[in-house]
């Protein structure tokens, strides 16, 4: 019965909130709620009684009966749970029922779920567009360009930023090339994989020239380089509809990351190679990708480690080699005659 005291003390001595209790206590802002609940039910005033009896007196008056144990309202840690539910086959009911085997009295399945809900609620975007682990990497360019000087010429050439992430872990990947082309398209492919060693089950990607002829969900006509790269990597390639952003929500968000994090912090340096870009980027990358997201309390490293790298199709042989196939314009040297 001694938290029960406490939280009246608390309440009515310090005039604490339900979720000050909480974090003073280190318990659920439930389990306070329903404490006070129970002792508003059973119409206990401040300051308790004190004497040899008075806690069975109290355990009578709030749970029903003297002996019987105090309801069990610890409450999972939900970034927890919401992580496990990116492993494959873990469902509620799983996560629900080994809650109970630890907890017999806790809560139930309905304001398990809620709970659930709720925690994705609160939480960044990270949790909202749910992918399964080793399920989709979704790839586009950033908005900003990069300016490379060319050191015998002085001319500046714009550099692109291809951005790559991870749908359950939200692994990034930057790297910058001078073009959107068919070359560097499939390039920046190729090297986020590399980078991922494995493969997803599904490339979400921007429907550029480069790679799609002919944009839809789940008919889309991809170039044939793009195409054997796919079949290369034994994976699908889904371009996004026009208009439809949320088709590459992760990679939307991610590529503001990499604008805010990495770009922004390039912005008064000055670069005479993509080599030189490339490998700040990377420094920036390492830094990123191993930062504790706030609301999560892991890093994106970290996250890919528990729950992604194992779920990730391995790595081709040998890496997809872009072909370029050109038609000679030589003139015939066969003749006619007659």
């Amino acid at each position: 019965m001694r938290d029960i005291r406490t939280i009246l003390r608390l309440t009515h001595e310090e005039g604490l909130s339900v979720r000050e209790i909480a974090e003073r206590l280190k318990i659920g802002k439930s389990s306070v709620s329903t404490y006070l609940l129970r002792a508003r039910e059973a119409g206990l005033s401040w300051p308790l009684p004190i004497g040899p009896d008075e806690d069975a007196k109290l355990e009578r008056q709030l749970f029903g009966r003297a002996g019987r144990p105090p309801r069990d309202l610890s409450e999972p840690d939900w970034g927890l749970v919401v992580r496990e539910l990116k492993r494959k086959g873990v469902t509620l009911t799983l996560l629900w029922q080994e809650y109970r085997a630890n907890h017999p009295d806790g809560y139930g399945f309905t304001w398990f779920c809620e709970q659930v809900a709720a925690f994705r609620q609160r939480t960044s975007v990270a949790f909202r567009n749910r992918h399964a682990a080793g399920a989709v990497m979704q790839t586009d360019y950033a908005g900003p360009t990069v300016p490379v000087i060319d050191p015998a010429t002085g001319v500046i050439h714009p550099a692109q930023i291809f951005v790559a992430v991870l749908g359950a872990s939200n692994l990034t990947f930057a790297h910058a090339s001078f073009s959107q082309q068919l070359t560097d398209w499939i390039d920046g492919q190729v090297r986020a994989l590399t980078f991922y060693g494995g493969v997803t089950k599904a490339i979400v990607c921007d429907n550029l020239k480069s790679g799609v002829a002919k944009a839809l969900w789940f008919e889309p006509t991809l170039t044939a380089t793009f195409a054997a790269m796919a079949e290369h990597y034994d994976t699908t390639i889904l371009p996004t509809r026009s208009r439809k952003p949320r088709d590459k929500g992760r990679v939307e968000g991610a590529v503001l990351i990499v604008e805010r994090w990495i770009l922004a912090r390039l912005r008064n340096r000055t670069f005479f190679s993509l080599a030189a870009l490339n490998t700040a980027i990377a420094e920036l990358l390492e830094e990123l990708n191993n930062r504790t997201m706030r609301h999560v309390g892991k890093s994106r490293r970290e996250l890919f480690e528990e729950i992604e790298r194992a779920a990730l199709k391995p790595l081709p042989a040998v890496p997809f080699e872009l072909t370029i196939m050109s038609r000679s314009t030589r003139p015939s040297t066969r003749c006619r005659i007659g």
